[in-house]
């Protein structure tokens, strides 16, 4: 009887229970040897409640683009390429404004750069499960998507700003309070395009791999790439301006897939 008088509010709290039931499994169990050499617990877990949560509605994961078909597949790398290439792209914009140079490093060790890919790849899943998959459909479907996106991007800032090495740092609450609801609206425009969480998750992947392997503010051999006259911001309009300098081309990136017909057509001329 309830669940026929508030079927959506009953939809939202089963998938928030069996969303956070899933998490707790996969902590406990992602311990010793399996966190070492197989970090997936959590995004297989997560699958399954997706996967669960659209058969209750009679739909499937094609939903959200999950039918394993080569047209779904191939956003996966085409999204890890582009989100490398924007956040070197970004950081490259931000070079220019503050005179930083970008050199390559002395010592790089490439089968540790390859490997992390196998590490991050279920951090990122896991995010996109839990911000761009049925809750965030289901929003757009109840709702619509603007609505949608408000909400999804500003829970996915507070995971990232409610942390406490991150609280202390006044500069970096600011910076993320900018920069993940770009990113939440990058990888929701992905999905929203190619119909596919594989696209976003591909971007996610690329992005955050690029963050710590492609270009880094340290010579080390756990990057291709390093900053070495990093500049450390002493007053709030230089780093405001490189703020939005650097969003700002996560924001083209975005708009070019949100675009994605129209510049797919300008290329074939």
């Amino acid at each position: 009887m309830l669940f026929k008088k508030y079927p959506t509010v009953l939809k939202y709290l089963l998938a928030i229970l069996l969303f956070g039931l899933a998490l707790v499994i996969s902590t406990l169990l992602n311990q010793g040897i399996i966190k070492q050499y197989f970090p997936y617990v959590s995004c297989i877990l997560l699958f399954v409640v997706t996967w669960y949560l659209f058969k209750t509605d009679k739909k499937s994961l094609n939903a959200i683009g999950l039918k394993f078909s080569l047209k779904n597949i191939s956003f996966l790398p085409l999204g890890l390429l582009i989100g490398a290439l924007a956040l070197l792209g970004a950081t490259y914009v931000r070079t220019l404004y503050l005179g930083e140079t970008i050199k390559i490093s002395t010592s790089i060790d490439y089968a540790a750069i390859l490997y992390a890919f196998y590490f991050i790849l279920p951090q990122v899943a896991t995010e996109e499960f839990l911000f761009r998959g049925y809750l965030f459909k289901e929003t757009i479907e109840t709702s619509n998507v603007v609505i949608a996106n408000i909400i999804f991007s500003i829970l996915f800032m507070l995971i990232h700003v409610v942390d406490e090495n991150v609280l202390k740092n006044k500069g970096m609450i600011i910076m993320l309070v900018f920069a993940i609801p770009v990113g939440h609206l990058l990888f929701a425009t992905a999905l929203l395009k190619s119909q596919t969480l594989f696209f976003p998750i591909g971007l996610h992947l690329g992005n955050n791999w690029a963050t710590r392997h492609l270009i880094s503010d340290l010579n080390s051999d756990d990057s291709i790439l390093f900053i070495p006259d990093g500049i450390t911001f002493d007053t709030w309009p230089p780093f405001i301006i490189t703020l939005t300098l650097f969003n700002g081309f996560f924001l083209l990136v975005t708009f070019l897939i949100w675009k994605w017909d129209r510049v797919e057509a300008l290329l074939k001329r």
